[in-house]
């Protein structure tokens, strides 16, 4: 139950407020969590619905980091461009869980889509691109996975 704590407070949210809580959090992805890709289950297990296949605004540099196996970092900087991303829905109760469950330097954050939305969504904290291969070029992560198909 949510309560409120203090004087004058009753001891539940008004039913107004409490319909204003989301029942599902948005979240774009563009890396090992898209459809097809190795951690895609890590949302499917959590509830997760595939809402779009979008981008990101022309803002974004994309980065296979130093790790292995290699992983995807994204991050709002000078000289980005769209990154192929997919928007998924997950249960509340599935976002938490799912981002409590995150490894450094996996983050996540506001991203904006192409469309001028924001939603939650992978980004990197900025100490992982040391030695970091800049992939934004290749425009997403599945296609810089297919360069040497």
């Amino acid at each position: 139950m949510n309560t409120l704590v203090g004087p004058g407070h009753s001891d539940s949210l008004p039913a107004a407020i409490a319909r204003t809580v989301p029942d599902v959090v948005r979240v774009a992805v563009v890396g090992a969590h898209l459809s097809g890709q190795p951690l895609n289950v890590e949302l499917v297990s959590r509830g997760g619905v595939l809402v779009s296949e979008t981008a990101t605004a022309g803002a974004y540099r994309l980065f296979a980091l130093d790790t292995v196996p290699a992983k995807p970092g994204l991050v709002r900087d000078v000289g980005g461009k769209e990154v192929e991303a997919e928007v998924w829905e997950l249960p509340v109760a599935g976002f938490g869980d799912f981002v409590a469950s995150l490894p450094a330097p996996m983050a996540i954050g506001s991203v904006e889509l192409a469309d001028g939305t924001w939603v939650s969504g992978f980004t990197c904290e900025r100490h992982a691109l040391e030695g970091a291969e800049d992939i934004t070029a290749f425009g997403g992560w599945r296609a810089f996975l297919g360069r040497a198909e």
